[in-house]
C-alpha cells in the first residue's frame, strides 16, 4: 500500500490563503503561538480535573474491561455474547491500560482527560494551517471552554474524551496531508469511535476527496484503507454478537424519530447557556469581507461545520439524550474547528473579546435549573446527580455514601454473593431461586450492578443495554429518553429463574406465557445466536441473520408475546 492518492495530475503549486495549508512547516508556526493551542489545552486540562468523575455508563466498559481480562471474551455477562459498550475504540483502549496493570476506573477517567486536552491542542495547531496565518487569536476554544458540561465530559469515564481527539486529529490530518492514505485509515475510524461518528467520516472522507482528487486507483485505495478496520469489526461484531450494532443501540432505538424530545435537547442545552450569545459574535467574525476563495480552498473549513450540523441532526431526530448536553458537544467542537483560532483583524478582536465576555459570565454564574438532578423532561445533569449520590465532589470510585437505596442495593448482591447459593434478585420484587449462574441481578443502573455482581453472575438491565430480550421488546410512550424500555420482571424470572419457584407480586401465568414465548420463532433465534457455544456454523448464521436480527422486536407483555410468536 502506498503512503499516498496516486493523483490524475500533479497540482500546481498555490500560495497559502483561507482554507489552504501553508507550505511553511505548522509545527513550527504552531510553537509561536501557545496561546491558540496549548492554553486552551491546558485549560481544559485543569477544568477537567477539578472536575473530575466517573459516569454509571463507564462503570459498563469496566465490566467489560474486566471479563476480558478474565478471559471470557469482549461481553458484559460470561456465557451471553452481548456487546455493551458503545466504543469500540475505548474499550479495547481501556483493555490496553488493564493488561498494564491500571487501575481501569482510573485510566478511563485521566486517559480520557488526556485525550480531551490532546484534541483541543490538535485543533488549535489545525486552525493555524488553516489560516496559514502567523498571528492569530482564539475564538471557538473559548465558547468551548466556557461551558460547564465541557469541563464535565472532559472526563467522566466515557468516550467523549477520544471522540475530542479523534474528530480534532482528523481534521489536522485532512488539512495538512488530505492525499495520505494512512489520513484515509484515520478519517475512517469514526463508526469505531462512536456509532453515530459515521457521518463525520463519511463528510471526512468525501471532503478529502475533493481535496485530492485521486485516480480510480488511488480512490480504490483510499476507500480500502478507509473501510478496511471498520468493516472488519463489523464482520465480528455479526458473527460473534449476531447483531450489526451495539445493543445501547438496539435499545435506544438510534433508528427511530422523536423530533419534538430532540428539539427539547437541544432547547436543554442552549438555553441556560445563552449559547446565541457566542453564535453571533462568531458569525459576525466569519463574514466574508472579500471575494471568496475558490471552492477547493474552503473545503477544509466547510467540511466540519457540514459534519457539525449533520451530527446534531441526527442527535436531534433520534431524541436526544439523557445526560445534559452530553451528545451535542461533538457537533459543536465540529462546528467551531475553523474558528478555534483565527488571523487578526480589528472585527475579529472585537469579537473574541465578546465571546471571553460570554464565556467568563458563563463559567462564574450560568448553571441549568435543576443541579444535581433529573431535569422535568428526563434529562440529568449528570455529574452532579454522581456528586450528590457518593457525596463526593470528585466521584471517581462509586460508594454511593449518599444514595441510601442504592447502597442498601449493593449490600444485598454482596450478601447474596457471599451465600454462594444460586440467586436471583429482582429490584423492587425481592429475590428467589435462580437456575444458574450464582448471582442474577436486576437493576436499571447497570453500571453499579456490573459493578456489585461477581463476573461470574450476571448483572441484568431491564432497559437492555446489556440484556438482549430487554433490548428488542417495543419501545413503551412517554418513557424517558435511553430509557424508554421496562422489561416486565416476568420474563426474567422465565429465563433466569429456577423454573419451579415465582416471587410474590409476579403472576405466574405471566412467567408461563413468557417462558413459552423464550421457545419461539425469532425470540429463540436470539436466544441461540446469544448464549449457543460459538462454533464456525453459529457465527456464519450470526453474521447472515444479523440484519434481520437487530431489527426484531416483540411486545413487553408476555400473553401478547407469546400470541405473536408462538
Amino acid at each position: 500500500m502506498t503512503s499516498t492518492y496516486p493523483a490524475r495530475q500533479a497540482p500546481s503549486p498555490t500560495p497559502p490563503g483561507p482554507g489552504r495549508p501553508p507550505r511553511s512547516d505548522t509545527a513550527g508556526a504552531a510553537r509561536l503561538r501557545p496561546a491558540v493551542w496549548l492554553v486552551p489545552a491546558l485549560l481544559v486540562a485543569l477544568v477537567g480535573f477539578e472536575r473530575r468523575w466517573m459516569s454509571d455508563d463507564a462503570f459498563i466498559y469496566v465490566r467489560t474491561v474486566r471479563q476480558v481480562l478474565a478471559g471470557n471474551g469482549p461481553v458484559f455477562n460470561a456465557g451471553e455474547r452481548v456487546e455493551s459498550s458503545t466504543g469500540t475504540l475505548w474499550q479495547w483502549l481501556l483493555v490496553g491500560a488493564g493488561l498494564s496493570g491500571a487501575d481501569i476506573a482510573d485510566a478511563a477517567v485521566y486517559g480520557g482527560l488526556l485525550l480531551t486536552a490532546t484534541g483541543f491542542a490538535l485543533a488549535g495547531i489545525g486552525a493555524l494551517r488553516l489560516h496559514g496565518r502567523p498571528r492569530a487569536l482564539p475564538l471557538g476554544s473559548l465558547v468551548l471552554l466556557g461551558l460547564p458540561p465541557v469541563w464535565d465530559f472532559a472526563t467522566s469515564g466515557l468516550e467523549t474524551g477520544l471522540g475530542t481527539c479523534w474528530i480534532a486529529g482528523a481534521w489536522l490530518a485532512l488539512t495538512a496531508r488530505p492525499g495520505s492514505l494512512w489520513t484515509s485509515a484515520l478519517l475512517g475510524l469514526g463508526p469505531l469511535v462512536r456509532p453515530d461518528l459515521g457521518v463525520v467520516s463519511v463528510v471526512f472522507l468525501g471532503a478529502q476527496w475533493l481535496l485530492a482528487r485521486p485516480s480510480l486507483r488511488g480512490l480504490a485505495g483510499g476507500a480500502a484503507a478507509a473501510a478496511a478496520l471498520p468493516a472488519l469489526y463489523e464482520v465480528f461484531r455479526a458473527g460473534y454478537y449476531g447483531h450489526l450494532l451495539p445493543l445501547p443501540a438496539v435499545a435506544k432505538e438510534a433508528s427511530h424519530s422523536l423530533w419534538g424530545r430532540g428539539g427539547a435537547y437541544l432547547q436543554d442545552f442552549a438555553q441556560p447557556y445563552l449559547l446565541w450569545i457566542p453564535a453571533l459574535f462568531v458569525a459576525a467574525a466569519v463574514v466574508p469581507r472579500r471575494r471568496p476563495a475558490r471552492a477547493a480552498a474552503l473545503v477544509p473549513a466547510l467540511a466540519p461545520v457540514v459534519a457539525g450540523l449533520l451530527s446534531w441532526l441526527y442527535v436531534i431526530r433520534v431524541g436526544g439524550d439523557f445526560m445534559h448536553g452530553r451528545m451535542l458537544l461533538p457537533g459543536l467542537l465540529l462546528m467551531l474547528l475553523p474558528v478555534f483560532a483565527v488571523p487578526v483583524t480589528r472585527v475579529r478582536v472585537l469579537a473574541a473579546a465578546g465571546v471571553g465576555a460570554w464565556a467568563a459570565v458563563c463559567a462564574v454564574w450560568l448553571r441549568v435549573p435543576y443541579p444535581g438532578q433529573v431535569g422535568p423532561a428526563g434529562i440529568a445533569d449528570e455529574r452532579g446527580v454522581y456528586v450528590r449520590l457518593n457525596a463526593d465532589a470528585h466521584p471517581v470510585h462509586h460508594d454511593f455514601a449518599g444514595g441510601p437505596y442504592n447502597r442498601a442495593y449493593l449490600r444485598k448482591v454482596r450478601e447474596a454473593a457471599r451465600s454462594g447459593e444460586p440467586v436471583l434478585l429482582l429490584g423492587g420484587y425481592g429475590r428467589t431461586t435462580a437456575g444458574s449462574p450464582s448471582v442474577t441481578a436486576v437493576y436499571v443502573v447497570l453500571g453499579l450492578n456490573g459493578s456489585a455482581v461477581p463476573l461470574g453472575g450476571a448483572a441484568l438491565d431491564p432497559v437492555g443495554l446489556a440484556y438482549p430480550a430487554a433490548a428488542h421488546s417495543e419501545r413503551i410512550d412517554g418513557g424517558r429518553v435511553g430509557h424508554d424500555k421496562r422489561l416486565p420482571a416476568a420474563w426474567v424470572v422465565a429465563d433466569r429463574g429456577d423454573g419451579r419457584h415465582v416471587p410474590p407480586g409476579i403472576d405466574p401465568a405471566q412467567v408461563a406465557a413468557a417462558r413459552h414465548a423464550l421457545r419461539c420463532g425469532a425470540l429463540a433465534e436470539l436466544h441461540r445466536a446469544t448464549r449457543d457455544p460459538l462454533t464456525p456454523g453459529r457465527f456464519l448464521r450470526n453474521l447472515t441473520g444479523a440484519w434481520e436480527r437487530t431489527s426484531f422486536r416483540f411486545p413487553a407483555d408476555p400473553k401478547q408475546a407469546e400470541r405473536e410468536l408462538c
